[in-house]
């Protein structure tokens, strides 16, 4: 597509992504031949017409300071083609279609201390929410848990010695970010929310709140002569849903505020159709900087996946194999009351499986 026939830009939607493509790209749109996996970190495209254009893909911190963006424009600039994407999983991916530039890029990165890898069959890097830096409800710091868990996991980054590729996330409250995964932290409240009386009348509007609730534990009340809202405890799932349109109910506790950790979320239906994730781990303690028990229950569940699953299984695929008792006996992970899902409510209209049906 010649540059002259773009179409406008419009309001709403995304940008013409033509215009950020390498001018290989543009010309073989649609026209590629095969791929190849030369080296963790890199990926080959064959065009028809013969073309090639190589992938250089690397880790970075997601929240980027100025310094750090413009380290990787300049080493774009300078050992690339001036070329770059970023993934969804904020890694940055340099486009040439020069071989010779390859290994320069990479060193030129490896140099500045980014990380080259998450290609194939390895832990690609972390998606996570925003944590403590952007969001106003967080009970933990999604970003933080990444930094930590990636500098024990760098290796399974940088090399491609997984049965199969691992997607991991984090969340950082319960209700607003987060995603399927191979292996995900959330955080867990484990307490109804602690009202503040006295603020309620001033800050939240009543009615949002109480509609706000999935399911119906909250309603008016007058604390001292003065209009607030009281939670049944009884039916509170301590979610957190009421605590954005009304802070003064504070859900965020250092204390009783978990961290919990779920596997076998597939979105693909590639050899199995897409299932929800499951809980595996909960009650561990949200300390940060470093985390070190949600840590060491991650490597737990990676290295008996490593060990135990087939060649190109998914997580979700092996502990389908192997049944659930066996997962929780080769993790060493202890199996609760709280790990049994005997909820049945709106059995005849809920979805049972990711596949939609009518």
């Amino acid at each position: 597509m010649a540059l002259e026939d773009m179409r406008h830009p419009i309001e709403s939607g995304c940008p013409d992504g033509f215009q950020y493509m390498h001018p290989a790209m543009r010309k073989n749109f649609g026209q590629w031949k095969y791929h190849e996996h030369p080296r963790p970190g890199v990926l080959l495209h064959v065009a028809e017409s013969g073309d090639e254009i190589w992938t250089v893909k690397a880790g970075t911190q997601r929240i980027l300071d100025l310094f750090s963006l413009r380290k990787l424009t300049e080493i774009g600039d300078k050992y690339g083609e001036g070329y770059v994407r970023f993934t969804i999983r904020s890694n940055i991916e340099y486009l040439l279609a020069d071989k010779s530039k390859v290994e320069p890029l990479i060193k030129a990165l490896e140099d500045a201390g980014f990380v080259v890898g998450g290609t194939g069959n390895s832990v690609a890097m972390i998606s996570h929410t925003q944590g403590w830096l952007h969001c106003d409800i967080p009970a933990s710091d999604a970003s933080g848990v990444v930094k930590a868990l990636m500098d024990e996991l760098i290796d399974d980054f940088k090399n491609c010695n997984m049965p199969n590729r691992v997607h991991i996330a984090t969340s950082c409250c319960q209700i607003n970010c987060g995603g399927q995964a191979d292996l995900a932290i959330n955080i867990q409240h484990t307490k109804p929310p602690k009202i503040a009386h006295d603020l309620v009348g001033n800050i939240c509007e009543r009615p949002t709140v109480v509609a706000r609730c999935p399911v119906a534990a909250i309603r008016p009340a007058v604390v001292d002569g003065k209009p607030s809202l009281e939670v049944d405890e009884k039916k509170c799932i301590c979610c957190g849903a009421c605590f954005p349109p009304c802070p003064p109910m504070q859900i965020n506790q250092p204390e009783h505020s978990k961290m919990a950790i779920w596997v076998g979320g597939n979105h693909s239906n590639a050899r199995s159709k897409p299932t929800f994730q499951r809980l595996v781990a909960s009650g561990i303690p949200n300390n940060p900087p470093r985390w070190p028990e949600v840590a060491t229950v991650v490597k737990k569940i990676l290295n008996a996946y490593k060990e135990g699953a087939r060649d190109w299984e998914r997580m979700n695929d092996w502990i389908e194999r192997i049944g659930w008792p066996r997962f929780f006996e080769v993790t060493g992970l202890p199996f609760t009351k709280y790990h049994i899902d005997n909820w049945r409510g709106s059995r005849d209209s809920l979805n049972a499986s990711t596949h939609i049906r009518f």
